[in-house]
């Protein structure tokens, strides 16, 4: 997995809420957003559509 450059930008994961499985990776400006980033993604595990919210990458 690659790691991110030192900056603005960060590496992290998005964990599913109803199985708590990381299911994807992005990065995040932490200049532009401070919170949490939560989207509704699909999960593959329970096969529908959750909100997963970001955690850090292990």
């Amino acid at each position: 997995m690659p790691k991110a450059k030192k900056g603005a930008t960060e590496l992290i994961s998005l964990q599913c809420t109803e199985c708590d499985r990381r299911n994807y990776t992005t990065k995040k400006n932490r200049r532009n957003m401070q919170g949490k980033l939560e989207l509704k993604k699909y999960c593959p595990h329970d096969r529908r559509h959750t909100l997963h919210r970001e955690g850090k990458v292990k």
